[in-house]
């Protein structure tokens, strides 16, 4: 997939594609909140091979990832237990990146 611009507005992430002419929510849309169809401040987001698609809930303090096909709810694969440094927590995360080598998650945040 080439992607060529992300925009974050009304807390949803929309992809543009070369071959859509008009955008398409993927994740969110549904207000800012913290359920699994909702982000708060979304920032960095990673499309992966298989469209899998993987977003810095930035107010959330939580990674969120969407498979292909599956735009209803996301699900929690990092942080989501609030605002701290502890290994299931995560501190306002601004970008991620799936690296599949070394079957690794990269997270970059404040904590």
């Amino acid at each position: 997939m080439n992607t060529h611009e992300t925009r974050r507005n009304n807390n949803d992430s929309i992809v543009y594609t070369k071959w859509v002419q008009n955008g398409v929510t993927i994740a969110g849309g549904n207000g800012g909140g913290g359920a699994t169809n909702q982000l708060s401040i979304p920032h960095g987001l990673f499309v992966d091979d298989d469209q899998t698609v993987v977003i810095a809930d930035y107010d959330n303090h939580r990674i969120v990832q969407w498979k292909s096909g599956d735009t209803t709810n996301g699900q929690v694969v990092a942080g989501g237990k609030g605002l701290g440094n502890g290994l299931n927590q995560l501190q306002y995360p601004t970008d991620v990146l799936i690296d599949k080598e070394t079957n690794s998650l990269i997270i970059c945040d404040q904590g």
